[in-house]
């Protein structure tokens, strides 16, 4: 058993932990910093409005979008077919630096599309490469190519499954109130995004690419997964169905069918209005069981995939809970005009990268963060004269988010369990990931 945890506990606690340790210090900020708007015990005042944070409809509702973004994603990516596009690439990964080029390039294109998927596919990649060079005794740097696998994890905020812009782009988000809906048109898809996204895309392998030049690695020896034979049974009656090609493609037909409908011939104009949480979930809901065959296969992974999950199940509420305390205390309003007072419109974007990238580091989580982040920066820029878009500040929240998960090692877990790499070897190379991404989205902020 890989001890992958043990090279981060020193200095961090458990993410949960952390979320606890958070709750209290906003209590002990509430408490100090702003007045009871009624008679009675305040703490008790605050207390109400932590439990009327964690059970807030609209907010579970955006935990159950993510847990189910990250499940279908990871069940997506388990899928034959996922696998045999990674063992028709393995044969051009002859060597550390093209192996590097080609896990950083496919990882980052995929996190694009959704981050469960991008973060499984990245790590399954990165083991079959060392698994190839293993048996064919080729020289390689294993823990850049999981480094490479993880690269995802650096870009999925920017891309189309990113927590912050797709919920805002849905009618009935918690921030509707204040900052009414956004599509993605204005935020994923700006001329801001889709430059420094191709800047990412392109940039990121080639320096993958000469670092893994200058550090070819040495011969390892990988187990190569053994694949379990299984035992002919007998299937009969019912459970016929649950291992039916046909019932399950005529299923997974139909959703991707009326996907396109929904997308391409209901509106009167398509447009990008229409990708939220739900419409990514659905997408990804129908492509894996087409890719899974049966609902068994689909099943048993889901099985495999939803341990994932329980971070999102427990710790979401806590931020949630975060979230009401600021927002009834009068704490957001405080926290919003102090950003306002130390910055100005061109410096207001890069401020909320640092302070995002800052706050990942307790609250790994895209969802959890803008939960808590989110009111903060709408009310600053409301509040303020700055000719500073909220959108544009949610995508600077997003790049901070999503660069310093290559410090944060909460989401490199899965990655590390499937490769048998440890965190400590991977870190020297992600933290290359980190300089290289911060100045690639620090100038983007600046440019546009």
């Amino acid at each position: 058993m890989i001890d992958q945890k043990n090279s981060s506990k020193s200095i961090l606690p458990a993410p949960f932990t952390i979320a606890v340790l958070l709750t209290f210090l906003t209590i002990i900020l509430a408490l100090f910093v702003t007045e009871p708007k009624q008679k009675g015990s305040y703490f008790l005042q605050i207390l109400s409005f932590w439990e009327q944070g964690i059970w807030n409809s609209k907010l579970l509702e955006f935990a159950i979008q993510m847990m189910l973004m990250l499940v279908l994603g990871h069940t997506l990516a388990l899928s034959r077919p996922i696998n045999n596009l990674i063992f028709k690439v393995i044969k051009y990964c002859s060597n550390t630096a093209t192996a590097a080029a080609i896990i950083t390039f496919s990882t980052i294109l995929v996190s694009f599309f959704n981050w469960g998927l991008g973060l499984v596919f990245g790590a399954i990649f990165a083991r079959k490469v060392g698994e190839y060079a293993s048996k064919n005794n080729i020289t390689l740097n294993y823990p850049l190519i999981g480094a490479a696998g993880y690269s995802g994890m650096m870009v999925w905020h920017g891309g189309i499954s990113g927590s912050a812009p797709i919920k805002i782009a849905e009618e009935g988000h918690f921030l509707e109130e204040k900052m009414g809906v956004i599509s993605q048109a204005e935020t994923i898809f700006s001329n801001m995004n889709i430059i420094i996204s191709i800047m990412l895309l392109i940039l990121v392998p080639l320096i993958m690419y000469a670092v893994g030049k200058r550090k070819s690695g040495k011969i390892i020896n990988l187990e190569t997964d053994k694949k379990e034979k299984k035992e002919l049974e007998e299937i009969t009656g019912v459970e016929k169905l649950d291992h039916s090609k046909i019932l399950a493609s005529i299923f997974g037909g139909i959703i991707i069918c009326y996907i396109l409908y929904k997308t391409f011939i209901l509106p009167e104009k398509p447009s990008l209005n229409i990708i939220t949480p739900n419409y990514i979930n659905l997408i990804l809901f129908g492509l894996s069981i087409l890719m899974h065959q049966t609902f068994a296969n689909f099943l048993k992974s889901i099985q495999q995939s939803i341990g994932g999950t329980s971070g999102i199940l427990i710790q979401f509420p806590l931020y949630f809970g975060i979230m009401g305390i600021m927002n009834q205390s009068g704490l957001v309003n405080i926290m919003s005009s102090f950003f306002v007072t130390i910055s100005n419109e061109h410096t207001f974007p890069v401020l909320t990268f640092f302070s995002a990238g800052i706050v990942n580091i307790f609250v790994p989580s895209g969802g959890g963060q803008w939960a808590i982040q989110g009111p903060i920066i709408v009310e600053a820029i409301q509040a303020s004269n700055f000719n500073t878009s909220i959108e544009k500040s949610v995508m600077a929240l997003a790049y901070g988010d999503q660069i310093t998960n290559m410090l944060q090692p909460f989401w490199a877990l899965p990655l590390l369990a499937i490769t048998g790499l440890k965190a400590k070897e991977i870190l020297p190379y992600t933290l290359i990931l980190f300089f290289i991404g911060t100045i690639i989205f620090i100038s983007g902020l600046l440019l546009f």
